[in-house]
């Protein structure tokens, strides 16, 4: 009975699949309305080089209305596509039989009657396959709906083409309109009739300027609704919108990267191509785009048409401005995800998130070192090349960088417009500015990755962490030597080509570099601004401070890497470790006398040379060293500035004062290695053996005469 009511299905659904067959007869002529579709496609891209002119076709929308009525027999083939996803669900019961049918193979053992049930279930196996393509005939007939729509849509516009064609003379393109074929002859004669009132910019047609007077009204009709941001046309929503569904549909053939615009894309692939098809008039440089083009021009017009109502800046981009103008709100609209710090471009915001990712897409043609911005890798690159572009308007020194340019020729106008909240001293660059209220506010964000030591800036954390990394990238090209820091290599190779280019503007001497030219200056100023804040005692240099401050608490972070000692200055460590290594790196040209340490080797040329620089203020004595002027001093002040710990005596210099407290420790680091008798001082060690040197000849003598 089971068999026979399943045969009885088996027959309704052979009713069911000979409806089927009415429907893949129909499938059949929906193919054939395909190939009217894939004929209607090119008449699509013919249309499409005419979409420019649809923007009139638009006002004529009236009478597309006559389309839509005929629209509406279309939408009988839609009502026939809801049979059809009845039908799909017909082909789900289908499904269901085909377990069924699964089962009865089992019941094939038992009865025979079941071999043609069996042959029905392959039967509706192949009804299944027909309704899967029948579903697919369904989203096809969808397709095919619209395909139609548009096609009848682009059928109407061509009977309208053939009734109104306007051709130009020049190029032979057709219009629709004659006000169409009036505006693409703008294109030949150069013809710009609409201009702006504000600034007197003209455009071919009205909608352009139209567009362009948003500029000026800060009109922005069209506004995203995800974050309210406003945009002055359509266009430009909808690339923004892209920022939030995170589409790009825009990719590069040759690497694969996404982008949210063609134009992006079109001006990425440039990279791979090497093509700069924009020209600088007044020189030879060239450009990926015309937009940069028009920012290097203004290097040379010096135009700044754009000025800040709040403190009177310009500059030569609308865009800077609009930057510049956000330190005065203080909006920082971009934040970062990682760490919540803000920003106020969204450019600065990617740059930033390369720190967090590591990302460094950027290399170097001539060596191994990558970079996360191309600006960095631009000003690398010029290291190499020794390119050096920016030139001071003042005098013939050229930078590699528009910002050391800027910086340097403030040298000159003595411009310092950066003034510290917490005194009266001022910069002529932000960057110092901020680096030295630090010191104000006492804040070391940088902490080193090896050891507790904090830092205020990340270049001293960079080198400082050298330390312990034993790295030194930067090699001497006249010697050997190498270095960790670009500056001190620059500042040494300057011992090989004896440049001095900074004069002191109190007497002849001259300096390899700024700061050592400051240092000096103050000799004459007498400038001590570093105060100790444990004594009164001040300094003209910080890196003194710094080191005097370490004999208050004691702390001597550099540790000699051949024996215990320990030094509160890292220059102090390398000068003590030329004791083990035997390293004399500095040679006097007067004799062949070297020298493990700079200064001792300026202080000794000053024997050849009878320079005394140092001239005391109380008397005409003049000193090779200023240790010996400052000594000599206290001669005519009596200043004894070091006291015994033990007693009352008290000494002008501090290896007096080390010498005299032997004498209450007992301490007596000098020994004899003839007889084992140790000093106080190493001259009463050197006379002592003098009497050694005595007493051998005499000896030699005696065994002689025996």
């Amino acid at each position: 009975m089971e068999v026979k009511e399943e045969s009885e299905e088996l027959s309704e659904v052979k009713e069911e699949s000979e409806e089927l067959m009415e429907v893949k007869e129909e499938r059949e002529e929906l193919s054939e309305v395909k190939e009217e579709s894939e004929e209607l496609s090119e008449v699509k891209e013919e249309m499409k080089e005419e979409s420019e002119e649809l923007s009139e076709v638009k006002e004529e929308s009236e009478e597309l209305s006559e389309v839509k009525e005929e629209s509406d027999e279309l939408m009988e083939v839609k009502e026939e596509s809801e049979e059809l996803s009845e039908v799909k669900e017909q082909s789900e019961e289908l499904s269901e039989v085909k377990e069924e049918s699964e089962e009865l193979s089992e019941v094939k053992e038992e009865s025979d009657e079941l071999m043609e049930v069996k042959e029905e279930s392959d039967e509706l196996m192949e009804v299944k396959e027909e309704c899967e393509e029948l579903s697919e005939v369904k989203e096809e007939s969808e397709e095919l709906s619209e395909v139609k729509e548009e096609s009848e849509e682009l059928t109407f516009l061509k009977e309208i083409r053939a009734k109104k064609s306007f051709t130009c003379t020049q190029c032979g393109k057709s219009f629709t309109s004659k006000q169409n074929l009036e505006n693409h002859m703008r294109i030949h004669t150069g013809e710009k009739p609409f201009s702006c009132d504000q600034c007197g910019k003209s455009f071919k047609d009205r909608a352009n300027r139209n567009q362009h007077m948003r500029i000026h009204t800060g009109e922005k009709p069209f506004s995203c609704d995800q974050c309210g941001k406003g945009f002055s046309q359509s266009s430009y929503l909808n690339v923004h919108m892209r920022i939030h569904t995170g589409e790009k549909p825009f990719s590069c053939d040759q690497c694969g990267k996404s982008f949210k615009d063609r134009a992006n894309c079109n001006q990425h692939m440039r990279i791979h191509t090497g093509e700069k098809p924009f020209s600088c008039d007044h020189c030879d440089k060239t450009f990926l785009r015309a937009s940069v083009l028009k920012t290097h021009l203004k290097v040379h017009t010096k135009e700044k048409p754009h000025l800040c109502s709040v403190c009177g800046k310009s500059f030569s981009l609308l865009l800077y401005l609009h930057a510049h103008q956000k330190i005065h709100t203080g909006v920082r609209e971009y934040m970062c995800f990682e760490c919540e710090k803000t920003f106020t471009t969204a450019n600065s915001l990617k740059l930033h998130q390369r720190i967090h990712t590591g990302e460094k897409p950027y290399k170097c043609s001539h060596c191994d070192k990558r970079f996360n911005q191309p600006s960095s890798l631009k000003t690398h690159e010029r290291i190499h090349t020794g390119e050096k572009p920016y030139k001071c308007s003042h005098c013939d020194k050229r930078f590699s960088q528009p910002s050391n340019l800027k910086t340097h020729e403030m040298i000159h106008t003595g411009e310092q417009r950066y003034k510290c909240s917490h005194c009266d001293k001022r910069f002529n660059q932000p960057s110092t500015l901020k680096t030295h209220e630090m010191i104000h506010t006492g804040e070391q964000p940088y902490k080193c990755s090896h050891c507790d030591k904090r830092f205020n800036q990340p270049s001293n954390l960079k080198t400082h962490e050298m330390i312990h990394t034993g790295e030194q990238p930067y090699k001497c090209s006249h010697c050997d030597k190498r270095f960790s820091q670009p500056s001190t290599l620059k500042t040494h190779e300057m011992i090989h080509t004896g440049e001095q280019p900074y004069k002191c503007s109190h007497c002849d001497k001259r300096f390899s570099q700024p700061s050592s030219l400051k240092t000096h200056e103050r000799i004459h100023s007498g400038e001590q601004p570093y105060k100790c804040s444990h004594c009164d005692k001040r300094f003209n240099l910080s890196a003194n401070l710094k080191t005097h401050e370490m004999i208050h608490t004691g702390e001597q972070p550099y540790k000699c890497s051949h024996c215990d000692k320990r030094f509160s200055h890292s220059a102090h460590l390398k000068t003590h470790e030329r004791i083990h290594t035997g390293e004399k790196p500095y040679k006097c040209s007067h004799c062949d006398k070297r020298f493990s340490h700079s200064s001792s080797l300026k202080t000794h040329e000053r024997i050849h040379t009878g320079e005394k620089p140092y001239k005391c203020s109380h008397c005409d004595q003049r000193f090779s060293r200023s240790e010996h002027l400052k000594t000599h001093e206290m001669i005519h002040t009596a200043e004894k500035p070091y006291k015994c710990s033990h007693c009352d005596q008290r000494f002008s210099q501090s290896v007096h004062l080390k010498t005299h407290e032997m004498i209450h420790t007992g301490e007596k680091p000098h020994t004899c290695d003839q007889c084992g008798k140790s000093f106080t001082i190493k001259s009463r060690l050197n006379l002592h053996m003098k009497i050694h040197a005595v007493e051998k000849p005499l000896k030699h003598s005696l065994r002689s005469q025996c």
